[in-house]
């Protein structure tokens, strides 16, 4: 009987044989296959690292507290402080004049 080193050096005999014409396009093919793969994993790598900065970004961006300039808005329940200061909001916005209280 063969053994598994005989086998293979027969196969590979047999496929040089047949195949001689095909050896350039499949080496070429296999190249090509090499290159894509080597490409698709750099670019999900630069996709998973551009991924985690944003999301560090986004959650900087939920702790970081957040100033939005327009009028100030009272609670809902009650219009002056315990102390009986008002808080009523203002309604001035630079560069405009500015609005008087209705009595």
């Amino acid at each position: 009987m063969f053994g598994l080193s005989e086998l293979a050096i027969i196969l590979i005999v047999v496929i040089l044989v047949l195949g001689a014409k095909k050896l350039p396009d499949l080496a070429r093919s296999a190249g090509k296959s090499a290159r894509i793969l080597k490409a698709e994993a750099r670019a999900m790598k630069e996709e998973q690292a551009a991924h985690e900065q944003t999301a560090q970004a986004d959650q900087a961006d939920r702790t970081a507290p957040r100033v939005v300039q327009g009028e100030i808005i009272p609670p809902a329940n009650s219009a002056t402080t315990d102390a009986g200061q008002s808080t009523a909001p203002r309604t001035h916005t630079p560069g405009t004049e500015p609005s008087r209280p209705q009595a």
